[in-house]
């Protein structure tokens, strides 16, 4: 299914922009183009030659012999009459129906040479008369034009190349992480010998840690109003690398000409420079933008970094092209000085501040009405270039936008929209059991995007980790922790429902991400907290049946709860780890008793329920052997007493024997020292949980790196926090 999203993906990209066509084209300036306007614009603010058209436009030059030979003579300054310029000056005669030949050019040159004079010795000379001569120009004046045409056009011929810089900064990020991911995969012999101390110190210090301090996956707070995510350090390398290149690119060859014509003064020269090379710059990073954002995006498959990764990225580009966003509006208008007003009326600066304003740095209203701006900026940028021939960079921006939502409901329609099961558990834990299509392969440690159709929220998507039933293999149950939004509503609505269990229509897209490389290691160590069990349950368990009944591979999951009734929410996919090689161990930081007769007999009936509805030839629940636990559900909410509890608790510790019970808060430094002493080989630890938990595993591993006595250590981090 991931290689037909693949294609299917870029078969739809191709075909979107195959039937694209650009109004205006993208103009090259290069040396033909910077002469021949160079001359132009000296001609015009030299002297009048036509009474009627545009004096500013080639027309005059094509049409006025006089004008023509004084361009033919600025034009032969420094050899700039070659084939190429009379080529160019020809193409643009023609849209007026003037046809010049290299005959006509020699002959205007001639008439430069014989008849032209010098502005100031035309008696009663006044600048807006028409001229009936040629006028001979000063060479120091048309060195001037020369170099400040040199400067001003060709800052876009520049700021197009330094923007491909940027792109290619990127590009060698990618080779690299393709290279060395890649490598992984087809390699891991390779990789799992390198123990060196150049290995060691590289991962510990560039690969694996957060960019300061333990904190990666936990918000960091300023004066409580400011909440952000730490990269990791290697992140953090390629965030500072991407800013140092577009600091560089938007700094690069940017000066004033002494004298400049063009421009009233040197801070209008400067202003327009900048503004021009950083809205170009924005526009071409612009499809970067778009693609990080993508669920759907083909670079993840390339270079197996995760979403969260991407996301990332996408952030800090965004920050990026929202700044020179600002920086070009700034200069822009800045530029004008008091033609502000009259350029303000132009359609392309109107829709250019329109797309400005949708970026609004708050995410809380961005987020909501996230698809309605990201449309507004595409659109508005699309026709703020369009008449300035950067359309066509828009294009691939907003393909990649379009195509990534039409392959999302491609999934959604392919899916289809069956009715799941939901449970609640507990108040505190909604079960989602949802019947997949055949086609539909789950994918260990993955995540999907689920709608629930309901009136008040099924255009909301939220993505939670899932695992294959143990009762029924085409179904996966998702387990959603109630917290606010979507998940408090469906609290409150499955609550209502008798046994808290009702039929919801939902839509499912994905499945995303990949198992880890745990695989390839000796040892494969899953630390889960909480909710984060069931995609590392999902991992393990596909790791253990895909390991051979000689393989010497020992597979551990470690499961980290608050109370013990934590145990009934995920009970079927407990009592399913006795049929496999796995090692478990639960820790329960709050043992006191916490399970009474309700919640067990609840979970028990549940249990009993599904088979039944699922399978028919699902066998009685012992009621002998039970009695002595399970009691009547009352409506009645009620504290249990000690005893009650434990005895509860004993009869679940009873049917996980397969599983060791630990109480109290574990020490996640030394369940790491422990379990690398242990392995005889190298190790890879996977983790899943509540933010502190997963910062505290990173950073015991990293730890431990140096001091494996050759072993090598891995991390893998399967918690995606993007928001």
């Amino acid at each position: 299914m991931k290689q037909l999203n693949f294609h299917l993906f870029f078969l739809l990209l191709v075909g979107c922009l195959s039937v694209i066509k650009a109004d205006s084209a993208y103009k090259k300036y290069g040396p033909t183009l910077k002469a021949l306007t160079s001359c132009q614009r000296q001609l015009s603010n030299t002297a009048v030659f036509c009474t009627t058209g545009k004096t500013r436009g080639n027309k005059c030059i094509c049409t006025n012999p006089n004008a023509l030979a004084t361009a033919a003579g600025c034009l032969s300054y420094g050899h700039r009459n070659t084939t190429a310029i009379f080529k160019a000056l020809f193409a643009s005669c023609e849209a007026y129906n003037v046809t010049l030949t290299v005959d006509d050019m020699v002959e205007a040159y001639q008439n430069y040479t014989k008849y032209a004079i010098h502005a100031s010795d035309i008696p009663n000379f006044n600048a807006k008369s028409p001229v009936h001569v040629p006028i001979r120009l000063n060479d120091t004046n048309i060195r001037l034009y020369m170099e400040a045409y040199d400067k001003y056009l060709g800052n876009y011929d520049n700021s197009l190349y330094y923007s491909v810089g940027v792109i290619g900064y990127w590009a060698l990020v990618f080779l690299v992480a393709i290279i060395v991911n890649w490598s992984q995969v087809l390699f891991p012999g390779f990789f799992k010998i390198l123990t060196g101390p150049i290995s060691n110190k590289f991962r510990k210090h560039i690969t694996m840690p957060a960019a300061f301090g333990k904190k990666k996956t936990t918000e960091h707070k300023v004066l409580k109003i400011f909440h952000f995510l730490m990269p990791s350090r290697f992140e953090t390398i390629v965030i500072i690398g991407f800013l140092a290149v577009v600091i560089a690119v938007c700094s690069a060859q940017i000066s004033y000409v002494e004298g400049d014509p063009v421009f009233d003064s040197k801070s209008s020269a400067l202003l327009r420079y900048t503004a021009d090379r950083t809205g170009i710059v924005a526009t071409i990073i612009m499809p970067l933008l778009i693609l990080f954002a993508g669920r759907n995006n083909f670079l993840q498959w390339l270079t197996k970094w995760n979403f969260a990764t991407f996301i990332t990225y996408h952030k800090w580009v965004a920050r990026v092209d929202f700044t020179l966003v600002v920086v070009h509006a700034i200069c822009f208008s800045a530029s004008y000085g008091d033609y502000y007003t009259e350029v303000m009326k132009r359609k392309y600066m109107k829709w250019g501040y329109c797309c400005n304003c949708s970026r609004r740095n708050n995410y809380e209203v961005f987020l909501t009405i996230h698809i309605i701006f990201a449309a507004l900026w595409i659109a508005g940028t699309w026709i703020h270039v369009q008449d300035l021939g950067y359309v066509w960079f828009v294009y691939p921006s907003a393909a990649l936008w379009v195509l990534d939502r039409a392959v999302r409901i491609f999934r959604l329609i392919c899916f289809g929209f069956p009715e799941a099961q939901i449970t609640l558990l507990f108040n505190e834990t909604l079960k989602v059991v949802v019947p997949k299509p055949k086609y539909w392969n789950s994918v260990p440690g993955g995540h999907a995007f689920i709608h629930f159709i309901r009136p008040t929220c099924f255009w909301q998507s939220h993505p939670f980790t899932f695992t294959n039933s143990v009762q029924e293999g085409d179904q996966i149950v998702l387990y959603c922790k109630v917290k606010g939004g979507i998940t408090h509503g469906l609290n409150k609505y499955i609550a209502s429902h008798p046994g808290r269990t009702a039929r919801v229509r939902v839509g499912v897209e994905g499945p995303y991400g990949e198992p880890t490389n745990a695989k390839i290691y000796d040892t494969a160590v899953f630390i889960a907290g909480g909710n984060g069990i069931p995609g590392l349950y999902s991992e393990a368990v596909d790791m253990a049946l895909r390991s051979k009944e000689n393989n010497k591979q020992v597979i551990k999951l470690i499961w980290i709860i608050r109370e013990n009734k934590s145990l009934l929410w995920f009970y079927e996919e407990l009592l399913a780890l006795s049929q496999t090689k796995i090692q478990c161990t639960v820790y329960v930081t709050k043992p006191k008793g916490d399970i009474n007769n309700v919640e067990y007999n609840e979970v028990i009936k549940l249990s009993s329920r599904i088979s039944q509805s699922e399978n028919d030839s699902t066998e009685e629940v012992d009621k002998k052997e039970k009695s002595k636990y399970v009691h009547e559900k009352t409506e009645v909410e009620f504290e249990p007493s000690d005893s009650e509890a434990n005895s509860n608790i004993g009869a679940i510790k009873s049917e996980f024997s397969h599983i060791e019970f630990r109480e109290g808060r574990p020490t996640i430094e030394d369940i790491v020292d422990s379990e690398v002493k242990e392995s005889n080989g190298s190790i890879a630890f996977v983790t899943c949980g509540h933010p502190m938990m997963v910062d505290e595993v990173r950073y015991s591993v990293i730890e431990q790196v140096d001091k494996s006595d050759g072993k090598r250590i891995e991390y893998f981090e399967q918690l995606q926090v993007w928001a």
